[in-house]
């Protein structure tokens, strides 16, 4: 493999195009940092559309040759997808490789998975989006012994594969996918049948979730071990981390944190990653969080909720959580009806963001007396770990207990109950008092 990697970014701003083609290209450089390649040059060039055969124009080709020549690049990163014949024409007339924003992508999602799960979703996308790509394709290497950028990584998926090899490949691989998904399936059945809700932090990449995540951990357990790999750089977290979340007056919630979103995200990663994703989909809460000291945070809510839309989640209850809200001159923390502005690292506003949990996903609990006989000592000890424990007195025929817990639990247990009729539901917004 080439490891001397030194690109030049193309792009096609569209005129009347609604997106941000600044920081488009902004994000394509970070793309290629991400992958270890220097850019060495950068080339744009104002279309109503792009070049069908070329991506650019004429004129634009014979500018790169020239940076090219000057900078000695040897590979070509294109902002928008590349057809094949636009990659076998551009390699053609310039003499290097050719590849895109969807391949940039492709390849920071298998350097970073980790998992037996997301290294196969993130083959699949790779062999899908490189299958037609793949057959007649030449590939220049001007440094002599690599096979090029678009190749590394993939292992037995090297150009030496013909079509149906690769198909046959593809075909294997969901099949272990589908058995990977119905385990999923399984223990997302058990933790619904278990009752306890399920929230999920979902957001634009590298807005904080992970960081929200530890935190979280940090402030209700007291331990590392639980935490999930957190780092200031693209895509950090490819795999879904499920925590269990136990506040302290024993009411608690399932947390988990998932794979970030991005502008023009691949729609084969989307795809294969859609098994993994239907976590949030059967969320009953979702924490949208949003890097509110980027400019273009607007802009990055509306590709998530596209995203979101894209896998099936609607209709569910959503949290902004606006995140590194101490970089920007705003008084924290802040909460306005289901907004909180917080800052994750420095732990202002985690407070108030548990407090809107409480108040959207606490919502049926009750606040009720049961009196239980004392060869019963199994159900004292269950709302002391299920429920919170308001009072206890030790009467003549038995325990009483004062308890907040789950209208299921009430309705389970209601014949130990005292004065039925007094049983009320519990107002569980922002209640530091029992925090």
């Amino acid at each position: 493999m080439n490891e001397n990697l030194k690109g030049i970014l193309v792009g096609v701003n569209y005129r009347n195009r609604e997106d941000d083609f600044a920081h488009l290209m902004e994000e394509l450089r970070g793309l290629a940092f991400a992958c270890d390649i220097e850019i060495v040059g950068e080339v744009t060039q104002n279309m109503d559309q792009i070049n069908s055969s070329h991506y650019l124009g004429k004129g634009k080709i014979e500018e790169l040759k020239a940076l090219i020549e000057y900078t000695e690049a040897n590979l070509l990163i294109a902002n928008d997808e590349l057809s094949p014949s636009q990659i076998r024409v551009l390699e053609d007339k310039l003499e290097i490789e050719a590849i895109d924003r969807t391949m940039l992508i492709l390849d920071i999602f298998a350097r970073r998975a980790r998992t037996r799960e997301a290294k196969l979703q993130v083959e699949v996308a790779r062999l899908q989006y490189m299958l037609p790509r793949l057959v007649g394709r030449k590939i220049y290497d001007q440094q002599g012994g690599g096979s090029g950028f678009a190749n590394r990584g993939a292992g037995e998926t090297g150009l030496e594969l013909d079509r149906r090899k690769i198909e046959d490949r593809i075909s294997s691989l969901r099949k272990e996918l589908d058995i990977l998904a119905s385990r999923r399936k399984v223990q997302r059945k058990k933790r619904k049948d278990s009752g306890m809700p399920v929230v999920s932090l979902v957001g634009y990449t590298n807005a904080g979730k992970s960081t929200i995540m530890n935190k979280m951990i940090e402030n209700y357990h007291g331990s590392m071990e639980k935490q999930v790999f957190e780092k200031d750089m693209l895509f950090a977290t490819l795999e879904t981390s499920v925590r269990k979340i136990v506040l302290p007056d024993n009411k608690a919630f399932l947390l988990t944190d998932t794979v970030g979103f991005i502008n023009k995200l691949p729609h084969h990663l989307v795809k294969a990653f859609h098994s993994t994703l239907e976590e949030v989909a059967e969320a009953d809460l979702l924490i949208h969080v949003v890097d509110c000291s980027d400019s273009r945070h607007e802009t990055f809510i509306e590709v998530t909720n596209k995203t979101l839309e894209e896998i099936g989640v609607k209709d569910i209850p959503t949290i902004y959580a606006y995140n590194k809200a101490d970089l920007i001159d705003l008084q924290i923390p802040l909460v306005k009806d289901n907004v909180v502005y917080l800052s994750a690292r420095e732990k202002i506003g985690l407070d108030e963001l548990v407090g809107l949990i409480r108040k959207n996903i606490f919502e049926d609990y009750v606040c009720c007396e049961f009196l239980f006989p004392f060869d019963r000592g199994e159900l004292i000890s269950y709302f002391h770990e299920k429920a919170s424990v308001l009072k206890v007195a030790y009467e003549e025929n038995g325990t009483s207990l004062l308890v907040e817990c789950r209208a299921s639990d009430y309705e389970r247990y209601k014949d130990y109950a005292i004065n039925k009729e007094k049983s009320v539901v519990v107002n569980t917004a922002a209640d530091s008092s029992i925090m």
